[in-house]
């Protein structure tokens, strides 16, 4: 399932747990770029699939925004990434809210990144099943209080980075890109850490250092 299955097997059946019969619930799956969220929940689906638990998954990279509302804004880099990379205050009324009040279609802004453009989208949801919702900043004051349980995988920035890069196949020791990330996307991710404290709200941590 991930390079750690047993712990992501502890951290699945605690979150189960904690579900009651007929209960929908909303799942985090929190972590900073390049932590290894997607992986963790490929793993999460299938082995939900295999105990028969319906489930959906949402990722939160889906929902950004388009090139004119989250750059050129005269804001600093790292505030256009965190504050408008992503309608915060859309996303949690049309996708938190409305799960929680149970709805069975999600209205979605999905980021079509050939067009740069939002196109209106719904997702179907399962009715007592989970939604998994996996993406950066998930712990966010505005959205945090939404999720029924939440998992925060902390990877070193070096390691997270490396593979960032080896993903896009492009310089690892690039000094122009190194200063884009240390002035767009780390400072935002500290950002983040310093304000939220992910690592000490979130319900289950996972390492990985590796």
């Amino acid at each position: 399932m991930w390079r750690d299955k047993n712990r992501s097997m502890i951290f699945l059946n605690e979150a189960l747990g904690k579900k009651q019969p007929g209960q929908r619930m909303l799942l985090g799956i929190d972590g900073l770029s390049g932590a290894g969220k997607t992986t963790l929940v490929q793993g999460l689906v299938t082995e939900l699939e295999e105990r028969g638990i319906e489930t959906a998954v949402l990722h939160i990279d889906d929902l950004i925004t388009d090139r004119s509302t989250r750059y050129g804004s005269g804001q600093s880099e790292w505030y256009e990434h965190y504050r408008l990379q992503w309608d915060v205050a859309g996303i949690a009324e049309n996708v938190f809210l409305a799960w929680k009040r149970g709805d069975r279609q999600l209205k979605l802004g999905v980021y079509d990144y050939a067009k740069d453009m939002v196109q209106r989208q719904t997702l179907k949801v399962p009715q007592d099943g989970l939604l998994i919702v996996e993406g950066v900043y998930l712990q966010r004051k505005e959205w945090r209080d939404f999720f029924d349980y939440l998992l925060y995988i902390d990877c070193p920035r070096d390691i997270r980075f490396e593979r960032i890069t080896r993903r896009g196949g492009q310089d690892l020791h690039d000094p122009a890109r190194i200063e884009l990330y240390k002035r767009r996307y780390w400072a935002a991710e500290d950002h983040y850490v310093l304000t939220e404290r992910p690592r000490e709200r979130a319900d289950f941590v996972c390492e990985l250092s590796e």
